[in-house]
């Protein structure tokens, strides 16, 4: 058995960038992954898109490649199995220093003028252990199992994720999201509420409650994402009042921007 919310918070744990404890003693890490670009997308007129790995580290990276569907609802994300973007390899051998090409393919065409979002989820399977008399070095060992989460976006016709350096696309197609934001209590804590209307998702980075002069982040660096249609939440540093301003950076943005105050 298992609620939606149970199996909300599973995959939430599962798709966190963290290390598995596979043992006990000393560490050991001998693989380091160099991912690129850390913002893919497939515009409406591509088929593909590209993800480049890049082993860094002393011994051969043995990568799992998956992609899931990516929506959010009741203030969390949430993933779902799906087959409308497809890597390959699924599976990549890396030896130490060495790079490896994925293909993200989508067989079909999402909605015209709709932004479809997935995460890829990249697992390091660690080599096997040693065991018995061909055992070496340290017998109590933890193997790090690494696990990577980027963002894709992929676009119908209309609609474009990123402006064209050639200049073949109309500007006027690229979305933008359109976000505002409240506050509200629950169970006497004070969180910020941020809400996008827009037809694409915003990415949150460096963003502060300006109020009486002094500016208060809500998080260090990148707060998260808001995909189109969904509100998300996060603690609130401070009671916010009539006068609050909240600005951060939207998509990479150079400067701040002011995020206009709901209801």
């Amino acid at each position: 058995m298992g609620t939606e919310a149970q199996r909300r918070n599973t995959w939430g744990a599962r798709l966190a960038l963290g290390l598995a404890l596979l043992g006990s003693g000393a560490a050991q890490a001998a693989t380091s992954v160099l991912i690129w670009p850390i913002d893919p997308v497939i515009e409406a007129e591509q088929k593909a898109g590209s993800l480049w790995l890049e082993n860094r580290g002393s011994e051969e990276a043995n990568l799992q490649v998956r992609v899931f569907a990516w929506s959010q609802g009741e203030f969390d994300d949430q993933y779902q199995n799906q087959r409308e973007v497809i890597p390959s390899p699924p599976v990549a051998k890396i030896p130490a220093n060495g790079k490896q090409l994925i293909r993200l393919t989508r067989p079909g065409n999402p909605p015209a003028g709709q932004e479809k979002a997935y995460r890829i989820i990249i697992d390091e399977i660690p080599p096997a252990m040693p065991s018995g008399d061909n055992a070496t070095g340290p017998q109590a060992a933890i193997r790090f199992q690494m696990r990577y989460s980027v963002p894709l976006f992929v676009y119908g016709q209309g609609l474009w994720g990123k402006p064209d350096p050639q200049g073949q696309r109309d500007t006027a197609g690229v979305g933008k999201p359109q976000l505002s934001w409240r506050q509200v209590a629950v169970q006497g804590r004070s969180y910020l509420e941020i809400r996008n209307t827009g037809p694409v998702h915003a990415r949150l980075t460096d963003v502060v409650m300006q109020q009486g002069g002094q500016n208060r982040p809500v998080v260090e660096g990148l707060l998260g994402y808001v995909l189109p249609g969904a509100t998300m939440r996060w603690p609130a540093p401070l009671q916010a009042s009539a006068a609050t301003v909240l600005k951060g950076r939207i998509n990479g943005s150079e400067a701040a921007q002011t995020i206009g105050q709901g209801n």
